[in-house]
């Protein structure tokens, strides 16, 4: 079947109306809108794009965006597979993918966490891609100290230990100071 067929037209054009994106005009899209935004973006193929996010909690999350003839595929990076607490770890991805609104987080083979999207290609638009990218950020910040917290404690408490003891720099770890510190009760029991 042909796009045309899919999307109830025999023009090229989208059910509202309005003339359907080919996927290279779809991630230019892309790319306008993080010129805009004053992004970081890269073209990786033809109707494949890669748009950087600044965060605060997760400094930054990049978000993969492939235009095929039927979908916009969206995908980010969140963090490694945990090295403890796997079922706790996994069990608040699943917690969490029901309260997120067109996103959801996957795993790939070896563990390691994504958010993933997906929408037919005839609703891309600069309005949709703006709420997409804003929720891709949003889900990626605010869930990145807690999956740490989740996977990576055991680490986390023996790199501060190390830090501390060579009177090196705690400042990327200083959110988590109550935690590593050794009054971790009030913290933990959030998860």
């Amino acid at each position: 079947m042909n796009d045309s067929t899919d999307n109830g037209t025999t023009d090229g054009t989208a059910a509202g109306g309005t003339r359907m994106l080919s996927p290279e005009d779809a991630s230019e899209l892309a790319l306008a809108w993080a010129r805009e935004q004053d992004l970081e973006a890269d073209r990786l193929g033809e109707a494949h794009v890669a748009v950087t996010l600044p965060g605060e909690r997760k400094l930054k999350t990049t978000v993969s965006i492939r235009c095929s003839p039927r979908s916009v595929d969206l995908q980010a990076f969140v963090i490694r597979h945990p090295d403890e607490n796997r079922e706790r770890f996994q069990a608040w991805l699943l917690h969490k993918n029901s309260k997120l609104r067109g996103l959801a987080f996957s795993t790939d083979p070896l563990g390691d966490v994504y958010l993933d999207a997906s929408l037919p290609r005839e609703a891309w638009n600069t309005e949709v891609l703006d709420s997409l990218m804003g929720r891709f950020l949003t889900a990626a910040d605010e869930s990145f100290n807690d999956l740490l917290v989740l996977g990576f404690l055991t680490s986390m408490k023996r790199e501060w230990a190390w830090r501390i003891a060579r009177g090196e720099s705690t400042r990327n770890l200083a959110a988590f100071e109550p935690l590593l510190s050794g009054d971790d009760n009030e913290f933990l029991g959030r998860y």
